[in-house]
């Protein structure tokens, strides 16, 4: 994992207070009705397709990112003061392209960065997840950006993430923890994530 050396003077208090302090438009908050479902992807690369054809325009992509919102009943949509309109997610709503340990005199943590440009601080407030699929043992690690968006880990991120973290023996079996910010994350056990 990278160690953040363009922010090295920075405590990591003046870090969090610049990421939260990034703005996004506030489709919490924004209650309009639903439009009906179009025909956009993210598929589980992080490439978003408009009708089956890839969005290349990176402004674009960011700027639909900038008011995606998921609800409640599990679906994601685009969300305007004015309009709701459905779209198909394929796993993740992002992906975390890069992943900074940034530490100061108020502790460590692990900065994340999507392919749209969030920076995120893995947190209580914003975990890291990690499923593990059932039939491969392939583990699928997330990372939660903001409201219920996540992005997913990507493996070379991931692997960054199991070179960093610490080993805890439990039960005869061996976790690997990482920590950041205000709470630990499991990683899973050494011979899951290896």
């Amino acid at each position: 994992m990278a160690k953040d050396s363009d922010v090295p003077s920075l405590k990591l208090e003046d870090i969090i207070k610049q990421i939260e302090g990034q703005k996004k438009p506030p489709v919490h908050g924004w209650n309009p009705d639903f439009c009906g479902d179009i025909d956009m992807r993210i598929a589980s690369d992080g490439t978003w397709f408009y009708m089956g054809t890839p969005i290349t325009r990176e402004r674009m992509v960011r700027l639909f990112a900038s008011v995606l919102r998921k609800d409640e009943d599990g679906k994601t949509y685009l969300v305007t003061p004015v309009e709701k309109i459905g779209i198909t997610v394929d796993d993740a709503h992002f992906v975390a392209i890069r992943a900074d340990q940034v530490a100061g005199e108020d502790g460590a943590a692990i900065k994340f960065t999507t392919n749209v440009g969030d920076e995120v601080i893995a947190g209580a407030a914003n975990p890291i997840r990690v499923d593990v699929n059932a039939d491969t043992g392939e583990p699928r690690p997330y990372v939660l950006v903001r409201g219920r968006l996540e992005a997913l880990i990507a493996r070379p991120v991931f692997y960054e993430l199991v070179e960093a973290a610490r080993q805890q023996e439990t039960g005869g079996v061996t976790e690997l923890l990482i920590d950041s910010r205000d709470a630990t994350f499991s990683l899973g056990s050494l011979e899951a994530a290896s």
